[in-house]
């Protein structure tokens, strides 16, 4: 039986182990080299990578409330978009902070030269050292890292209160001039550069199945810290630059010390030394805490060997999960240029921080019973597009090396994940959830717009060799949709006629037209309709049918598909034809005996099928009295997920149609022949189509030719004039959403 972590973390241990995550090289290293990027404007860059950290912080809160259990980031991207982007995430942020970790420790160095005297080869072995320490206090228990971690934060804080209140009395003004040294792009520079400063923020919610009272301590300590750390970074910054010459600070790696000695002499560069070297050591404590947490939410996941999420029994902390991060660790402080890793790794936490602001996003538009926040993120979303655009903008200021850095870090996340992880969890994120939701509500609206728009003007196009009763089904059909609107039915026979022939000598009334006038006339339901009935004799059919179409400002037009080879034909072209240059809808009736008709099936998906379909189904069925008969298919392993929202998009359509409706939901693994064996009982199938030729239906096939070629009854194929805006990019997604999609229903 799993064991659970203790919850013994209160308010001041959460806090001070995101302070620890913060304070460290951000301050005691980083000013000095990004000085040198941005002169004393780097005062103002601190500042400004706070207010970007902050979305995303907020937003961690949130999250954190609703899913208190340990890792983090990685947990909430997971749930929020996939287990893929998860993986990523997860692989990416645990790098991340180990990379940070032994950055930490490797500048140790820097201060511990300042302090005694220590052969460089030597420099690397108390790294190790002190990270093998650090390993075992937190294999000890997380409750002793707390309280070590309170103990050397506050000691911190402290020092650099005393160093920002004695330092502020020496400043020289003349040091501060020109701001802008370096431009706007050198203030964006700095300002991507020490953005990683404040990772550490959102690290408590690595730990959140640690704390007591999550709901209310986590949000505190989130805020708290990041408002805390945004002034004290920027006045501690403020003083650095204030008291100490641009040629000793720049490209410093002691730039506290070096502003120390300026206004407190030798013994205050000791002491700024001496609490560095605790400050870099807080920083690898709490980074080792937060970072094997990863592993351990990974492998509850399936996504990592199952070792990393066992607890140890006596010391209640994921023992295999901390002992495989130290071993890393250990090893980037031994071989690896760490402090060109960390830079790299720094690119990665923005796109994450990113990625958190994306991921709340998910949460909220998505229907999951099971998110309920106590915390709830204020400025709802646009705190969060505020984030996301300034988290890309400093990507962007970073260089191509780091990029490059975060793109591997990808193809790292993108293969584990294939190899590994793929066939172990069948996990959806809520993006996907809300994804299907929103195609659903665009469509519902598209759908409830087209009912009540209908159609007023319609075209009924036969040829001359056209059986009797196939004209009487598509004069009902056309009386039934111009109905509702008391619209005008035109009725059109076509005739050809070679090229060598005259138009002229072919336009006496006959006994042939007088008896298909007739025909039209007693193949009137009973139901008020203005009708026009004439005879067109033309040269070229295709163009008379557009052009009768254009003149009498027609909603849509209706012919019988005539199965052709390779494709079917309307008067003799292709129906691809007319789709492509019609004014208005097309309905290619493919008649099989159609005659009274009590119901209309529509073969529907939720989100991605035209509406126009549904309102002349709809006009159908109205004045038919036919019942409208909505069917759509899932696959036998289909999430709840999509269930419930098909479902819960069943229900609204339903409230969209004006006739008796009802819907019926098919779990099978054979689409097409499920389908096909629910219209058994259908007078007419309604069904999307579009042209063979688009890019999608080339990749993935015709559903509407695939469908209606294997039904019995007779089928209504029908497109709509006006493009829906799906591009093939979002027929891709429609297809991730769904699973299948209706590829013949733009």
């Amino acid at each position: 039986m799993p064991k659970d972590l203790e919850r013994d973390l209160g308010l001041v241990s959460t806090t001070t182990i995101s302070i620890g995550a913060m304070v460290g090289s951000g301050i005691f290293v980083l000013p000095g080299l990004a000085a040198a990027k941005a002169g004393p404007a780097v005062i103002l860059a601190y500042f400004l990578a706070g207010v970007v950290v902050l979305p995303a912080a907020i937003s961690k809160a949130e999250m954190a409330t609703a899913m208190p259990e340990a890792g983090g980031t990685y947990l909430y991207i997971d749930r929020a978009m996939g287990p893929l982007p998860g993986t990523i995430a997860g692989i990416g942020a645990w790098f991340s902070l180990v990379f940070k970790s032994a950055f930490a420790l490797v500048g140790l160095g820097a201060y511990l030269l300042l302090l005694v005297e220590i052969p460089p080869g030597l420099l690397t072995v108390v790294g190790l050292g002190i990270a093998l320490l650090l390993v075992a206090v937190n294999v000890v228990g997380v409750k002793q890292t707390g309280r070590l971690q309170a103990t050397i934060v506050s000691v911190v804080l402290l020092s650099l209160i005393g160093f920002v209140a004695d330092g502020s009395t020496y400043v020289d003004g003349d040091l501060y001039h020109p701001f802008f040294s370096h431009g706007g792009g050198g203030l964006l520079a700095a300002t991507g550069f020490v953005f990683v400063s404040y990772a550490g923020v959102t690290k408590i919610a690595s730990v959140a199945e640690e704390v007591e009272n999550p709901g209310r301590t986590i949000p505190r300590a989130i805020l708290g810290s990041v408002v805390l750390m945004m002034f004290l970074y920027t006045l501690t910054v403020f003083v650095i630059v204030g008291v100490t010459p641009p040629d000793s600070l720049h490209h410093n790696l002691t730039p506290m010390a070096a502003a120390a000695v300026q206004f407190a002499g030798e013994s205050a560069r000791l002491a700024v030394a001496g609490v560095a070297v605790l400050a870099l050591t807080s920083m690898a404590n709490a980074g080792i805490l937060s970072s094997s947490r990863y592993p351990l939410a990974m492998s509850r996941d399936s996504l990592a060997p199952n070792r990393f999420s066992r607890i140890n029994g006596r010391f209640k902390t994921p023992v295999a999960a901390i002992a495989f991060t130290g071993v890393v660790l250990l090893v980037l402080i031994a071989f690896v240029p760490v402090n060109e890793l960390a830079k790299l790794a720094s690119a990665f936490q923005i796109v994450v921080f990113g990625l958190i602001n994306v991921a709340l996003v998910a949460f909220r538009e998505s229907s999951l019973d099971w998110y309920d926040p106590e915390f709830v993120a204020p400025g709802y979303p646009w705190v969060q597009l505020f984030g996301v655009v300034g988290t890309v903008v400093l990507l962007t200021q970073l260089g191509l090396i780091p990029l490059a850095g975060a793109v591997g870090i990808f193809v790292v996340g993108v293969g584990w994940y294939r190899l590994y992880g793929r066939d172990k969890t069948d996990r959806e994120g809520a993006a996907l959830d809300a994804l299907r939701r929103s195609m659903g509500q665009q469509t519902l609206d598209r759908t409830e717009q087209a009912v009540a728009d209908s159609h007023e003007n319609v075209l009924v196009v036969v040829g001359e060799d056209t059986d009797p009763s196939r004209i009487r089904a598509l004069v009902r059909m056309g009386a039934f949709v111009v109905a509702k609107n008391d619209g005008t039915l035109r009725v059109a026979k076509i005739e050809a006629v070679p090229e060598q022939t005259t138009l002229s000598s072919m336009v006496e009334s006959s006994e042939t037209d007088i008896e298909f006038e007739n025909r039209v006339t007693e193949s009137l339901p009973s139901i008020e309709t203005s009708v026009v009935v004439d005879e067109l004799v033309t040269h070229n059919p295709r163009h008379a049918v557009v052009n009768v179409a254009d003149e009498m400002d027609a909603d849509a037009v209706f012919g019988e598909l005539e199965p052709d080879y390779l494709h079917a034909e309307l008067l003799g072209t292709g129906i691809d034809w007319y789709m492509n240059h019609a004014p208005c809808d097309v309905g290619f009736l493919q008649n099989r005996g159609l005659g009274d008709i009590s119901t209309v099936t529509v073969l529907v998906e939720p989100g991605i099928f035209n509406a126009a379909k549904v309102s002349v189904a709809t006009e159908i069925a109205t004045h038919s009295d036919a019942t409208l008969h909505f069917v759509t298919a899932v696959a036998n392993d289909a999430s709840p997920e999509l269930v419930e929202a098909t479902e819960d998009f069943y229900g609204e359509l339903e409230d969209v149609s004006s006739v008796p409706t009802e819907w019926e939901l098919i779990r099978t693994d054979d689409r097409v022949e499920t389908l096909v064996g629910a219209t058994m009982d259908s007078d007419l199938v309604v069904l999307g189509t579009i042209p063979h030729s688009t890019p999608y239906t080339l990749l993935f096939g015709h559903f509407s030719t695939d469908i209606s070629d294997r039904i019995d009854g007779s089928v209504l194929l029908f497109h709509p004039n006006e493009s829906d805006g799906r591009t093939f990019v979002r027929k891709l997604l429609e297809r991730v959403a769904f699973g299948t999609t209706e590829s013949s229903s733009s």
